[in-house]
């Protein structure tokens, strides 16, 4: 036994440092004790939720090495990027709000005078290799080391495209706080995160950050990094709310009922920052499509209220359909409902509460057109209308009671 213990520990020190670390100790005794953790693993809001491609194998296959439709699953041309500068974030907001989506879901909120950076990658591949894995579809806006003090990083869970180990390694030598769900924080210790900077929390939890109240709110995902997926740390959205401005991060997650109940105890919200990229028939579960994004904007907002800012998009590779289908699906989809929409390109700053927003589709420029030329933008909509009319929630939803606060330590 003792001989089989040592192989399993030289086993687990082979493993790529990336991989992270299993929680152990209190962490896992907290762990155990969350009313969501059954059976011994974290449960999805709405009962079991696939986390593998359904059907076989063969026929995914057939569709991800399809030689028409694999290239149109990357930019024709290179992807315009604003050069985010230090002058472009350093006076403040003029409405207390400022946005900068970095790509896929990265973003930096400017919340009534604190910094929030979610989900930050800067590393040109999400994978724990830097050889392998889905590479960059375009480089990052500014270096990390440009963007300047942050107040509070926040994790939505740990897969490698939105908890990035060299990014995290260069935060932590910062003075900046992570919010994370139950359990990533062994992650971010094992990569020289003190415990004292770490405010993890369970659902519905909240901590304070400054001015600022962050709450961990379902989703509908999964975890894991390793060779072994042990499901023993959690997902989550955010929603984080200063004094005067609200903004909600969905982190991913498939479409669930839930949103409606996140938005009548949190919101509204100003800007809400929505998965709608990375989907597919074969993983229905876990991501939303860019109809079913605007449908969790609807929920939150109780109507076609605050601004949508698409993100899991444009950067990454990650699933079968066209690089582009994320934008033109969201934006057709979001007209049709009436929903204010956002789409800049990485690394420009906006405010939501702004006259106007970015909302042109600046992709169609740099990627291979579909049969037939791209649809007028008036055609699309129409279309996405009647598809989508009956499927639109109406009505606004009640308040809520206020989140829990817990303390910071």
């Amino acid at each position: 036994m003792s001989g089989f213990r040592s192989l399993s520990s030289g086993l687990r020190g082979l493993q790529p440092e990336a991989f992270g670390a299993d929680p152990s100790g209190e962490r896992l005794a907290r762990i155990r004790r969350s009313p969501h953790f059954e059976d011994g693993v974290f449960q999805n809001p709405g009962g079991p939720a696939r986390t593998r491609p359904s059907g076989s194998m063969l026929d995914f296959a057939k569709v991800f090495f399809d030689k028409e439709q694999r290239p149109r699953r990357a930019p024709a041309g290179t992807v315009p990027v604003h050069a985010t500068t230090l002058a472009d974030l350093a006076k403040p907001p003029a409405t207390g709000l400022r946005v900068t989506w970095m790509g896929h879901s990265s973003v930096l909120a400017e919340i009534d005078g604190q910094r929030v950076l979610f989900d930050p990658v800067w590393g040109e591949r999400c994978s724990p290799f830097s050889f392998a894995g889905p590479k960059r579809l375009h480089p990052v806006p500014l270096p990390l080391a440009a963007l300047g003090p942050v107040d509070v990083v926040v994790i939505s869970h740990d897969h490698y495209d939105h908890l990035d180990m060299p990014t995290i390694k260069a935060l932590a030598g910062t003075d900046t706080l992570f919010a994370v769900p139950l359990g990533v924080g062994a992650h971010l210790e094992h990569w020289g995160v003190s415990a004292d900077r770490l405010r993890e929390l369970d659902w519905h939890e909240a901590t304070r950050v400054g001015g600022l109240t962050l709450t961990a709110t379902p989703a509908r995902h999964f975890c894991g990094r390793g060779l072994r997926n042990t499901q023993h740390t959690l997902w989550a959205s955010w929603v984080v709310a200063g004094e005067e401005h609200r903004v909600f991060h969905s982190g991913d997650t498939g479409y669930f009922e839930g949103f409606e109940e996140i938005g009548a105890g949190h919101g509204p919200f100003d800007v809400t920052m929505i998965q709608i990229g990375a989907y597919s028939e074969f993983w229905p579960d876990i991501h939303m499509t860019p109809e079913e994004g605007v449908r969790a904007h609807l929920d939150l907002q109780g109507g076609p209220g605050g601004v949508l800012l698409p993100i899991h998009w444009a950067t990454f590779n990650l699933a079968t359909h066209a690089w582009t289908d994320p934008g033109e699906g969201t934006l057709a989809a979001s007209r049709a409902a009436g929903a204010r929409i956002a789409l800049p390109r990485a690394g420009e700053p906006f405010e939501p509460g702004g006259e106007s927003v970015p909302a042109e589709p600046w992709w169609r420029g740099v990627a291979l057109a579909p049969a037939g030329g791209w649809r007028p933008l008036v055609e699309v909509v129409a279309k996405a209308k009647a598809d989508t009319e009956s499927d639109v929630p109406q009505g606004a939803v009640e308040d809520g009671e206020a989140p829990e606060t817990v303390p910071a330590s």
